[in-house]
C-alpha cells in the first residue's frame, strides 16, 4: 500500500473501530485517536524527506495516458504536506484536549469517531487531484462538522448548527454546479488536465462567473467577509475542542486551500481577481476585528478574531508574490496554533466557572496560572507582538504589501494589528485581572491532559518564529510556495509532461 493511502484508510478505520467496538474502550479512545493523528503526523515528515516533491500517486494503476488521466489521482507537494501536517497534528492536540474536557458529553465514541472522519475528510481535500474527489471528501468534513457544532444537543447548539448546515449547503451547491461548468467546458474534473485544456480556449466570461461561484462557496467555508455570518454562531455553541480544529483547521482546509489551489493552478490570477482577494481580505480583516472589540462573549470574540486572521492570509495569497505566499503560508501555519491555543483557553474557562461573559470574570490568573499564562502568550502572539510567531508571519505580510505596491494594505495590516491587541487586551483584563470574585474559592486548574495540550500550542507560539531561518523556511514554507508561485506552469508537473 502506497504510504499516501494510510491518511485515508486510517482514520476511517479508525473511525469504524471506534463506533463497533467504542463502548469498551471509551475510557482510552481519546488517547488512541491522538495516537492515530500523531503516526499520521509522523508521517508527513517522513514524506518530506522519502519522496521526491511533487508527485502523483494513480488509484487503482489507472496511470495517465499520453498526459491524459483516466482515474483518480492524489496530488502530493509541498502544499499538501503542509496542510496535511497541520491537520494531523491539531487533531492530535485537539483529541489530547478532549480526554478530560469532554468527560461530562454522552456517547464519546461517536465524538472520536467523528473527529476521525473529520480528519479523513480533511486530508483527502488536501490530497485530491480532481474537483469531484475533493468535493466529496469537502461533504465528509461539512458533515461531520456540522454534527460536532451541534454534540451538545442543547438548544443554542442545534441552532448554531442548523444555521451553519443551511449556509454550508449553500455553499456546497454553489461548488458543485462550478464544478459541473469546468467539466462541461473542458471535458474534465483533473484540475492540471482542466488547466491544459482551458489554456487552448478563449472562455474568459465563463471562467469569471464560474470563478465567481467558486470564490463564493469556498469564501462561505473559509468565513472571509461577507459570507461570515455561521461561524461566530458555530464556535460558542460548539465545545471548546470542536471550536479550536473548526478556527485551527476546518476553515482553512475546506476555504483556502481549495481557493489556493484553483486559482493559482487552474483560474489563474490575472485580470480582476487580485483586486477582489485584496479587498475580501481587507475587509474581513478590519471589520471583524472592530466586531471583536464589541464582543463580550469570549468565544464570540475569538470568532470574530479568526475571520479577522483569515483576511490576513487572503490579502497575502492575494498578492500573488512569491513572498506574499510565504507570508501567507506562514500565518495560516501561526494561526493554527494560536487560534487552537486560545479556544482551549475559553474552553478551560468556562470549564472551571461556567460563564463565557468576560463581565463575569476576573481575577483568574492566580486560580488558572497555566490557562493565564498560556493564554498570554497566545494573545501576544496572535496580536503580532515580538517576539512571538504572529509577529513574525504578519511583518512578513506588511513587508510583501509593500514589496508589491501596495503600502495602504500594509498600513491597513498593522492597524489591523492594533485593534487585535486592544481585543485581547479587553480579553486578559476582564478574564484574569482584576480582584478575585466570591464564586471563585472552588475554582481550580483543568485537567494534566488539557494543561499539557495547551502548554505544548503555547512553546510553538514562542518557537514557530524559528521558521524565518533560513534552513527551515526552504524546508517547510518554500516547497509550499514554489508550487503556488509556479502558476499555470505547475501543473504540466502533475501530468507528467
Amino acid at each position: 500500500m502506497n504510504t499516501i493511502a494510510y491518511f485515508l484508510v486510517v482514520p476511517l478505520g479508525t473511525a469504524l473501530l471506534l463506533v463497533i467496538f467504542g463502548r469498551w474502550v471509551v475510557r482510552w479512545a481519546g488517547i488512541i485517536v491522538s495516537v492515530v493523528f500523531s503516526a499520521l503526523t509522523a508521517l508527513v515528515v517522513q514524506c518530506y524527506f522519502i519522496n521526491q516533491l511533487p508527485f502523483t500517486v494513480a488509484v487503482g494503476g489507472w496511470e495517465p495516458v499520453q498526459g491524459i488521466p483516466l482515474g483518480i489521482h492524489w496530488v502530493v507537494d509541498g502544499f499538501t504536506l503542509l496542510m496535511l501536517a497541520l491537520i494531523n497534528f491539531t487533531g492530535a492536540i485537539v483529541a489530547l484536549y478532549s480526554i478530560s474536557s469532554m468527560k461530562s458529553y454522552t456517547k464519546l465514541r461517536k465524538y472520536y469517531a467523528l473527529l476521525m472522519l473529520l480528519g479523513l475528510g480533511m486530508n483527502g481535500v488536501a490530497l485530491a487531484g480532481d474537483l469531484f474527489t475533493m468535493y466529496v471528501f469537502l461533504e465528509i468534513s461539512a458533515i461531520s462538522s456540522y454534527i460536532l457544532v451541534a454534540f451538545g444537543r442543547g438548544a443554542e447548539e442545534l441552532e448554531a448548527s442548523f444555521k451553519y448546515q443551511v449556509l454550508g449547503g449553500s455553499a456546497s451547491m454553489l461548488i458543485l454546479f462550478a464544478i459541473a461548468l469546468v467539466y462541461r467546458l473542458t471535458g474534465t474534473l483533473n484540475i492540471a488536465d482542466a488547466s491544459r485544456v482551458l489554456s487552448g480556449q478563449s472562455a474568459e466570461m465563463t471562467m469569471l462567473f464560474t470563478g465567481a461561484l467558486f470564490l463564493t462557496g469556498f469564501g462561505l467555508k473559509a468565513a472571509i467577509m461577507p459570507f461570515h455570518s455561521w461561524l461566530p454562531d458555530a464556535h460558542p455553541a460548539a465545545p471548546a475542542p470542536v471550536s479550536a480544529i473548526l478556527s485551527g483547521v476546518v476553515i482553512k482546509v475546506l476555504g483556502i486551500y481549495p481557493l489556493c489551489r484553483l486559482f493559482y493552478h487552474f483560474i489563474g490570477f490575472e485580470g480582476v481577481w487580485t483586486g477582489i482577494w485584496l479587498v475580501l481580505g481587507a475587509i474581513s480583516l478590519m471589520v471583524a476585528n472592530i466586531l471583536a472589540l464589541a464582543q463580550w462573549d469570549i468565544k464570540r470574540l475569538l470568532a470574530y478574531c479568526s475571520i479577522s486572521q483569515i483576511g490576513y492570509i487572503v490579502i497575502a495569497m492575494g498578492l500573488g508574490t512569491e513572498l506574499g505566499i510565504i507570508a501567507g503560508l506562514f500565518h495560516m501555519a501561526n494561526h493554527t496554533i494560536f487560534k487552537s491555543l486560545l479556544f482551549f483557553n475559553a474552553g478551560a474557562i468556562e470549564h472551571a466557572t461556567g460563564f463565557r461573559d468576560l463581565r463575569k470574570l476576573g481575577g483568574l490568573r492566580t486560580k488558572m496560572p497555566v490557562t493565564y499564562a498560556t493564554s498570554l502568550i497566545a494573545s501576544f502572539s496572535i496580536a503580532g507582538l515580538p517576539p512571538f510567531s504572529g509577529f513574525w508571519s504578519k511583518l512578513l505580510i506588511i513587508i510583501a504589501c509593500m514589496k508589491a505596491g501596495h503600502p495602504f494594505l500594509a498600513i491597513w495590516a498593522a492597524l489591523g494589528s492594533m485593534l487585535t491587541l486592544a481585543a485581547f487586551l479587553k480579553f486578559q483584563h476582564h478574564g484574569f485581572g482584576g480582584p478575585d470574585k466570591e464564586y471563585q474559592q472552588s475554582i481550580k486548574e483543568v485537567s494534566f491532559s488539557s494543561q499539557i495540550a495547551m502548554i505544548i500550542l503555547a512553546i510553538l507560539c514562542l518557537g514557530m518564529g524559528c521558521l524565518m531561518l533560513p534552513g527551515l523556511r526552504s524546508a517547510i514554507l518554500e516547497p509550499a510556495a514554489n508550487i503556488l508561485s509556479q502558476g499555470l506552469n505547475a501543473t504540466t508537473l502533475f501530468l507528467g509532461n
